[in-house]
């Protein structure tokens, strides 16, 4: 058995004991993807296999924290993909006011930029009074930092570029207040957010959702856990509701390929079939 086979085997045994000690499931994420991030706590702790690693985190709570970061994914921005949000500016939005309240899961969603982005959006399109939204991550340090809305000055430019680029209607400004180094979200956007714990990879249904964001997330996944979240929206998304997913990403090819039509093909906006009518 050469080292590569041995380092799988380690990779198995190291996922396995995570869930088992904390019960985050890693098991059916892209092999690739798991290992490079690995690899990179591996150096950056000084350990010198993956089998230490597994030792240090069943006896370290502090480390597999840190490994947790690594792990989940969280490159996300406000207003991300400009074009996205422009396409659910002019072919969603118009649908979604014709409920009376509605309610929208953001999965996975990190840190929470996209999350105030919705936000600002359902606000520009006088929707949001009548909006629940909930906000989902499996991870508790990241969720924190999307509860409390507080972002790094540094990133305001690009931000407000990607604002502008998505058909913003007011002054980007206009939804923070600047405090030295960092940016703290108006609350004005938050008291329709409901933030919480959920794990695409075990946990169960939102129920009756007109809307449902879950972009750049499968790509980490194999297909197996793939169709297990996709299978998971269908059952949480109302009959004629959205689904986004990232542009790297799509509903076809999966077995829930017929339950969807496209709505913008090329931004990954979906809309679920009447499969009653």
């Amino acid at each position: 058995m050469d080292d590569f086979e041995t380092q799988n085997i380690e990779l198995q045994l190291l996922l396995k004991a995570i869930y088992l000690k904390y019960g985050y499931d890693f098991r059916n994420y892209s092999k690739a993807s798991i290992k490079r991030r690995v690899f990179h706590r591996l150096d950056k702790e000084g350990l010198e296999s993956i089998s230490a690693m597994q030792h240090k985190l069943l006896y370290d709570v502090s480390f597999f924290e840190r490994l947790l970061l690594d792990l989940s994914i969280n490159v996300t921005e406000m207003f991300r993909d400009p074009s996205f949000y422009l396409a659910l500016r002019k072919f969603v939005m118009p649908k979604l006011k014709k409920h009376s309240f509605l309610k929208i899961w953001h999965a996975g969603c990190s840190s929470g930029e996209e999350v105030y982005s919705m936000a600002i959006l359902l606000k520009e399109e006088g929707l949001y009074d009548r909006t629940q939204i909930y906000a989902t991550d499996m991870n508790e340090v990241v969720l924190k930092q999307a509860k409390d809305g507080i972002f790094n000055i540094s990133k305001l430019k690009q931000y407000t570029a990607n604002y502008q680029k998505s058909g913003g209607l007011e002054s980007f400004s206009d939804y923070y207040m600047a405090h030295y180094d960092h940016v703290v979200m108006d609350k004005s956007l938050k008291g329709n957010i409901l933030f919480s714990d959920h794990n695409l990879a075990t946990d169960g249904v939102f129920g009756e959702m007109n809307l449902i964001l879950c972009r750049n997330v499968l790509i980490y996944f194999n297909r197996e856990l793939q169709n297990r979240v996709l299978g998971l929206f269908y059952d949480s998304v109302s009959p004629g509701g959205f689904l986004c997913l990232g542009s790297k990403e799509s509903i076809r090819f999966s077995k829930y390929s017929d339950a969807f039509e496209d709505v913008v093909r090329i931004e990954r906006i979906y809309r679920r079939l009447n499969t009653d009518n």
